[in-house]
C-alpha cells in the first residue's frame, strides 16, 4: 500500500458517492432507483479500477466474483452502495459507498463516504476518535433487522440502542464519536465491513469478530457474518456481554 492508494480510495468513494446523489436527485421508482443505484455504482468503480489499477482484482457485491481474486496480491473490496434500502428513501442519509483495500492478507486502504451527509472518512485522513464514552453507552444497531443479540447487551451493559441504515453508517457513528460500539450478528459479507473496518481501524477503534477473532478478508467465501466496532475501552466489557449472552439457555 501507498499513500497514493489510501487516496485512491477516498477519490472513488467520493465520486461514486456525488453520482449516486445527482441520481437520486431526479427521483423516480424507489425500486427502479435502488437497482441504477446499484448497477451505476458498482460500474464506475470497477472500470476506474481497472483503468488505475489494472494489476489488481476486485470484488464487489454488485459483480461476479472472479475467484482469480484468491490468488492475487491485492484486491479491492467494494460496496457500491451500502444501504440500499435507506437510498431509495429520498428523506434518510445512512447509505454509503465502501471502498477498501486488501493486500496479503491485511485490510491496508479504505474509505467510506456519506453522500446525503457531505463526508468521506477514509484512511488518506484519519480521524481520531475524541469522544469519551458516557456512562450509558450507545450502541448502533440495523434499523430493520436489529440482531436480538443487542437487546440482550443493552440490558447487560446499560446501553441505549440506536437504529441506523447501512453498515458503512454506523461504523461512521462510532468513529464520529455518535455512538460508541456497532454489534453486528445477523450476517454480513466482506464489502460490508472492510471499508468500514479498515477506517476505523486508522481511527484507533477495535475491530473483531463478536467472538474476538480477527476479521478475515479475500476468503473462499465472501461471507463475514459478525463484527464488533468499538471505543477500545469497551471491547473487554463487550466482549465478556456478548459471551455471556450467547451461553445463556433464553
Amino acid at each position: 500500500m501507498t499513500a497514493a492508494d489510501d487516496l485512491l480510495a477516498h477519490e472513488l468513494a467520493a465520486e461514486a458517492g456525488e453520482r449516486l446523489l445527482k441520481l437520486r436527485a431526479g427521483g423516480g421508482d424507489a425500486t427502479a432507483l435502488r437497482q441504477a443505484g446499484d448497477r451505476q455504482s458498482h460500474e464506475f468503480l470497477t472500470a476506474e479500477l481497472a483503468r488505475l489499477r489494472p494489476g489488481d482484482a476486485v470484488l464487489s457485491e454488485e459483480g461476479a466474483d472472479d475467484h482469480a481474486r484468491l490468488s492475487a496480491r491485492r484486491v479491492w473490496i467494494v460496496d457500491p452502495l451500502d444501504g440500499t434500502r435507506e437510498f431509495g428513501e429520498l428523506d434518510r442519509t445512512d447509505w454509503a459507498v465502501h471502498v477498501a483495500l486488501w493486500e496479503q492478507g491485511e485490510l491496508t486502504a479504505g474509505a467510506v463516504a456519506l453522500p446525503a451527509q457531505g463526508m468521506v472518512l477514509s484512511t488518506a485522513e484519519p480521524v481520531a476518535r475524541q469522544a469519551p464514552v458516557p456512562a450509558r453507552p450507545r450502541f448502533v444497531v440495523s434499523r430493520t433487522r436489529p440482531p436480538a443479540l443487542s437487546a440482550a447487551l443493552a440490558e447487560q451493559l446499560g446501553a441505549d440502542l440506536v437504529p441506523l441504515g447501512s453498515a458503512g453508517a454506523k461504523a461512521a457513528a462510532v468513529i464520529r464519536g455518535e455512538a460508541d460500539a456497532y454489534v453486528h450478528s445477523g450476517g454480513q459479507y466482506e464489502w460490508d465491513s472492510a471499508a468500514p473496518v479498515a477506517v476505523a481501524r486508522a481511527a484507533g477503534l477495535h475491530t473483531s469478530r463478536i467472538d474476538g477473532s480477527p476479521l478475515a478478508y479475500n476468503q473462499a467465501h465472501p461471507s463475514l457474518p459478525d463484527i464488533l466496532i468499538c471505543e477500545v475501552s469497551l471491547a473487554r466489557p463487550l466482549l465478556a456481554a456478548i459471551a455471556a449472552a450467547q451461553a445463556s439457555p433464553g
